[in-house]
């Protein structure tokens, strides 16, 4: 079996910790970026499997983000999560509307948060 590769992308150190230690013992090869921005520079440079990001941060906020990696020839498929801390219906239509693949609030657990992903990479 492949392992597969998820890119994690959120402005806070610790989230990325969280979410990358988490990955890492279900052997999944990890990508971090802390913004946007960084996430686009990582996504030219490697191929993911999946894209977790989060909603609000600053430079390129999920939804910039999300419409960018959809326009990279590598990216118009691949699932791409978002994990936030917004409550609220409008922000997960947008983020659907933007090309987001699912939705989830932070925090989240971990063993969600691994359900989704695999359900995601389709993996067992």
């Amino acid at each position: 079996m492949t392992t597969k590769t998820i890119l994690v992308v959120d402005d806070s150190a610790v989230m990325r910790k969280l979410i990358s230690t988490a990955l890492a013992e279900e052997n999944y090869q990890v990508l971090l970026a802390a913004d946007g921005k960084a996430a686009l520079e990582q996504a030219a440079n490697a191929d993911a499997d999946l894209v977790l990001t989060d909603w609000n941060m600053p430079t390129m906020d999920g939804h910039q983000l999300i419409r960018a990696l959809r326009q990279l020839e590598r990216y118009t498929t691949t699932p791409i999560l978002v994990l936030t801390t917004e409550a609220s219906d409008v922000g997960k239509a947008d983020a659907r509307s933007a090309g987001a693949s699912g939705w989830l609030r932070k925090p989240v657990e971990p063993a969600m948060l691994l359900e989704v992903v695999a359900s995601l990479l389709d993996v067992e």
